[in-house]
């Protein structure tokens, strides 16, 4: 009979790297926008990055209230099962891998049904790209956990899953960026790169709704999501916001949620918004 696992053991046990990497991410990302400035590139734009900036770090410290939540929902999933993998090097590997699919549908529905591109238009809403844009992280996308509960129901020990998890993330960091260009086509066909990740945040007609892998590009080859980088993005979203305020720049699809919930005229029909495509809410002023 496998060990029931405590909320003390998971968060003794999973040190919190996002937390402590995150002065070393501002830090890139404000020599980034050095050399941006040096060599007139014009990358970044002041109020787009405080922006940034003031999502990222309410984004951070919200993680570190309310982790005891997601680490709970998590451990409570595979206790309940009756069987564990065991942990090693090598399901450590197979965890971050099985993790990285989730990621991947977890990310797709994120923009192809309202409730979750109301979790994650945040990262997109910004027609700049560079480092800081991947601290625009929404504070209410810790949603999408349910995503991830599958890995506990496989098994997977949640103190495994949580490093995984955070490794995921902070891959993130490094391919939002214009100054890295083409790699090699080995790294290129297996591990998403700047190159594709700029593809994702592009609102050109054939780069929508591409792109969406986290670490792995293989699963955008496989359900057929994948496009290559053929020219320059054009960033941020269709129906860009033309203000720098991080509150609406977090909110605003939530309130044209509520906006077309409330004009439904019934229950059924109400919840069903929350599940159509994004494109098809109608946008209040």
């Amino acid at each position: 009979m496998k060990e029931k696992i405590t909320l003390d053991h998971v968060m003794s046990n999973a040190p919190d790297l996002i937390f402590y990497a995150a002065p070393i991410l501002i830090g890139l990302a404000l020599l980034e926008c050095y050399f941006s400035w040096k060599q007139k590139k014009k990358l970044y734009e002041k109020k787009d990055f405080l922006a940034s900036l003031s999502i990222g770090l309410v984004s951070v410290l919200q993680n570190l209230l309310i982790k005891t939540l997601l680490f709970g929902s998590v451990i409570w999933l595979y206790n309940l099962v009756p069987w564990s993998i065991p942990v090693n090097w090598a399901t450590s590997i197979l965890c971050f891998v099985v993790l990285d699919f989730f990621r991947y549908w977890a990310h797709r529905f994120g923009h192809e049904t309202s409730i979750f591109w109301a979790t994650h238009v945040t990262h997109h809403n910004s027609e700049k790209y560079n480092l800081s844009t991947s601290f625009r992280l929404s504070w209410t996308q810790q949603i999408k956990v349910v995503f991830f509960l599958p890995i506990s129901f496989l098994g997977f020990h949640p103190v495994i899953f949580f490093i995984c998890h955070q490794i995921a993330v902070l891959y993130q960091f490094w391919i939002h960026t214009e100054y890295i260009r083409k790699l090699p086509k080995w790294i290129s066909f297996i591990f998403v790169t700047p190159s594709h990740h700029r593809v994702h945040h592009g609102k050109n007609e054939h780069y929508l709704d591409k792109n969406y892998g986290s670490t792995f590009i293989i699963w955008d080859r496989m359900f057929g999501t994948f496009q290559p980088e053929d020219e320059q993005a054009v960033y941020g979203i269709l129906e860009q916001p033309r203000h720098y305020n991080p509150v609406k720049l977090v909110f605003h699809v939530w309130v044209d949620i509520y906006k077309n919930m409330r004009k439904a005229g019934s229950i059924k029909k109400a919840a069903l918004i929350l599940f159509q495509p994004p494109d098809r809410l109608k946008k209040y002023e």
